[in-house]
């Protein structure tokens, strides 16, 4: 079992109470992966053939 800090919260319970953290990971992990999926994306994209 996992051990409790003095305030006899769970490690884990800490870090979800934790807003700015949330706020940061909502932001963040969305933007980077749309981001790196729209670089793949974009490499992917065969080259045009031109007339």
């Amino acid at each position: 079992m996992a051990s409790r800090d003095a305030d006899g919260k769970h490690p884990i319970q800490k870090l979800m109470d934790n807003t700015w953290l949330l706020l940061v990971l909502g932001v963040v992990l969305p933007t980077v992966s749309y981001t790196v999926w729209g670089w793949i994306e974009v490499l992917l994209v065969p080259a045009a053939t031109l007339p």
